[in-house]
C-alpha cells in the first residue's frame, strides 16, 4: 500500500523520533497483551508495508470477509443479543425466558444442568446434588415442551449449550417445535454440538470421538435436508480460552478443529457446501480490547481463504465465518463484583467492533452464582447501550487501517497458521487430541498467567492491586433443593403415563441403526416423540459405542 520511496522517508523519520523522545517511567517495562504477546511503542506503515488491501481486507461482505461477513453489518441489522440462561426446572427456565424476551432481548441461549450435560437423566445416582444447579433439568420431550411454553418457535432463534448428547436434546427441540405446529423448515437456531473441544478443555464427553463425529455428521446430513434454517455445529474456542490459553491457542485451535470437522463431513459422503454454510463458531471476548478484535478478524480470513483454497467450498456462504460470542467469565472476579460490569462492557465492545453476529454479557455475579434477574438485566442493558447510544454500530469495520490492528491481525493470522503445521505434523487433530498436545499447551499458558497474576505483573484492579476491604454483598440467586425433588418425581410419573412398549421398540431400533451405517437422527427423533428420556437413549448408545476415557498426562 505504500511505494518504497514513502516507506524510507517513514523509516528515516521514525529513527529521528525515537531518538529525540525521553524515555517514560514505564519504559523499561515489559509491554504485552494478555496473552503474553509483545506490543511495540509505536505502529507505522513499515509494520504493514507488506498488505494488499484487496487481498488481506477487501470488502466487508465479500472474500476474505477479514471486515465482516454482511455488506452493511450492523446498520442492516444488529447483532443478536442471545443472553445465556437456564436454572431450576423447565418451569423456572420458561419464566426468565419471557423476562429476557419482555426486557428486549432478541434470541434465547439454553444452558442445560450437568447431569444434561452428562447424559443422566435426574434420577441417576450421579445426578444428586447436581440438578437444576448450573443450568435447566431436561430429561425428556416433556420438559422440552415445559421450558419453550409460549415462546413461539417458528419467530425466536435459539442456541442450545449441549456437546455429547447434542443429538438428542437437538431432536427435543425439534419435536417441540412440531408440537407447536412449527414445520421444522421454519425452524432456526443453533446446536453447539462441538465435541472435539470438550476433549481438548471442557471434560464434557460421553462417547470416544469417532462414533461422536458419526452423530455430528449425522447432525450435518439432516439438517441441510430438513432444517435448513439450524446452525448444526458452534465451533467453540470460548471454552479454550476459559480453560487458560492465550488468544492465539484459542484462534488456533478452535479452527484445526472446524477443519476436522469439515474433512469429517466430506468423509462422510457430503458435498463441502451441503453443510459448511450452516457451520458456525463461538468466541471468548477477553480484556485485551485491541487482541480480542484482531483475533476475531484474523479468523474470518483464515477461515475463508482454507475453506475455498483447501477444501474447495465454491458457495461463499461456505467461505464465511459466522460467529457468536461471549464475554470472559475467567476475566471476572468474587472481588468488587460490581467491577465485571466494567471489565463485560469493554469485552462486548470488542466483539461487536470486531464484528459478533451475536453477543452474550456476562452478569457481575456469574463468578459467585448464577446471575439474578437485576444482574442480568444490567448485562443485557450494556448490550443495548453500546448498541443504541455509543455510535459503534453506524460503520462497519471502524478500526480497519489501524497500523496496530492490522499488524496485530497479521501476527496472530501467522502465528495460527504454525500451529496448524504442528497439528499437522502430529497426525491431526484426533492425534494431537489422544498425545496431550492442546492440553500441555493451555496448562503451560494457564501457568504462565497465573503466574504473571501472583507476581503483580499483570494487574486485576481489586485483586492484587487497589484492594478493598470492604465485604461482598450483592443478592445472589440461589437453587432451592426442592426442584431436584419435583423433577424427580415428574420424571417417575413421564414413565408410568407413556407408552413404554412403544419406547421399549423405539430404543430397540436405535440400537440396531447404530450398530450399523444408517443416519441415526430419524431414530433418535421417534424415540423422543415416544417421551424416550436422554438418560435412556445414551444408555442405548454406549452399549453400541461405549465411553470415552481420557489419557492422563503428568
Amino acid at each position: 500500500m505504500f511505494d518504497e520511496d514513502k516507506l524510507a522517508r517513514i523509516r528515516e523519520a521514525r529513527v529521528r523520533w525515537a531518538a529525540g523522545s525521553p524515555p517514560g517511567p514505564e519504559a523499561a517495562a515489559a509491554f504485552k497483551t494478555v496473552s503474553g504477546a509483545p506490543v511495540e511503542e509505536l505502529y507505522t506503515p513499515l509494520e504493514v508495508a507488506e498488505l494488499d488491501y484487496i487481498r488481506d481486507l477487501g470488502f466487508p461482505g465479500e472474500y476474505p470477509f477479514t471486515r465482516g461477513v454482511q455488506r452493511d453489518m450492523y446498520r442492516g441489522r444488529l447483532w443478536t443479543m442471545r443472553q445465556f440462561s437456564g436454572f431450576g426446572d423447565a418451569f423456572d427456565s420458561n419464566r426468565r425466558y419471557r423476562y429476557l424476551l419482555e426486557q428486549g432481548q432478541t434470541g434465547l441461549s439454553v444452558a442445560f444442568d450437568m447431569p444434561t450435560i452428562m447424559g443422566y437423566d435426574s434420577d441417576h445416582p450421579r445426578s444428586r446434588g447436581e440438578v437444576g444447579r448450573c443450568g435447566v433439568a431436561v430429561d425428556s420431550l416433556a420438559d422440552m415442551e415445559i421450558l419453550f411454553d409460549g415462546i413461539p418457535l417458528d419467530r425466536v432463534t435459539t442456541s442450545m449449550t449441549i456437546n455429547g448428547p447434542a443429538a438428542i436434546l437437538w431432536c427435543m427441540y425439534l419435536a417441540a417445535a412440531e408440537k407447536q405446529g412449527v414445520p421444522l423448515e421454519k425452524v432456526g437456531g443453533t446446536i453447539q454440538n462441538d465435541i472435539l473441544k470438550e476433549y481438548i478443555a471442557q471434560k464434557s464427553w460421553i462417547f470416544p470421538p469417532e462414533p461422536s463425529l458419526r452423530l455430528i455428521t449425522d447432525i450435518f446430513a439432516f439438517a441441510s435436508r430438513h432444517v435448513p434454517r439450524w446452525n448444526t455445529i458452534s465451533i467453540s474456542g470460548y471454552h479454550i480460552r476459559e480453560a487458560g490459553s492465550t488468544a492465539v491457542q484459542e484462534l488456533a485451535f478452535t479452527l484445526a478443529d472446524g477443519f476436522a470437522y469439515v474433512e469429517a463431513g466430506i468423509k462422510a459422503g457430503l458435498d463441502v457446501d451441503e453443510f459448511a454454510p450452516r457451520l458456525s463458531f463461538f468466541f471468548n471476548a477477553h480484556l485485551d480490547f485491541f487482541e480480542e478484535i484482531c483475533k476475531y478478524r484474523a479468523a474470518r480470513r483464515i477461515w475463508a481463504r482454507h475453506m475455498r483454497e483447501r477444501y474447495g467450498a465454491k458457495n461463499p456462504r461456505s467461505w464465511m465465518m459466522r460467529f457468536h460470542t461471549q464475554t470472559a467469565g475467567c476475566s471476572l472476579t468474587a472481588q468488587e463484583p460490581e467491577n465485571n460490569i466494567i471489565r463485560t462492557a469493554l469485552e462486548a465492545l470488542a466483539a461487536v467492533l470486531g464484528g459478533t453476529q451475536s453477543l452474550h454479557t456476562n452478569s457481575m455475579d456469574e463468578v459467585l452464582a448464577l446471575p439474578t434477574e437485576k444482574a442480568v438485566k444490567i448485562a443485557l442493558r450494556t448490550q443495548q447501550i453500546i448498541a443504541h447510544e455509543s455510535g459503534v454500530a453506524n460503520t462497519v469495520d471502524p478500526l480497519a487501517g489501524s497500523y496496530f490492528v492490522e499488524a496485530m491481525t497479521n501476527r496472530m493470522e501467522a502465528e495460527a497458521e504454525e500451529y496448524f503445521r504442528k497439528i499437522e505434523s502430529l497426525g491431526g487433530v484426533l492425534a494431537a487430541i489422544e498425545r496431550g498436545f492442546f492440553q500441555q499447551e493451555i496448562a503451560d499458558a494457564a501457568y504462565a498467567y497465573q503466574r504473571a497474576v501472583e507476581s503483580g505483573e499483570r494487574v486485576v484492579v481489586g485483586v492484587n492491586r487497589y484492594l478493598s476491604q470492604e465485604p461482598v454483598n450483592i443478592e445472589i440467586l440461589k437453587i432451592d433443593p426442592a426442584v431436584e425433588e419435583r423433577q424427580v418425581q415428574r420424571l417417575r410419573e413421564l414413565k408410568a403415563r407413556r407408552d413404554n412398549l412403544a419406547v421399549k421398540a423405539a430404543l430397540e431400533r436405535l440400537k440396531q441403526a447404530a450398530q450399523g451405517s444408517d443416519g441415526l437422527i430419524p431414530y433418535i427423533l421417534e424415540a423422543v416423540k415416544v417421551y424416550a428420556t436422554e438418560g435412556e437413549i445414551v444408555a442405548v448408545l454406549k452399549e453400541v459405542f461405549g465411553e470415552y476415557r481420557e489419557q492422563p498426562l503428568f
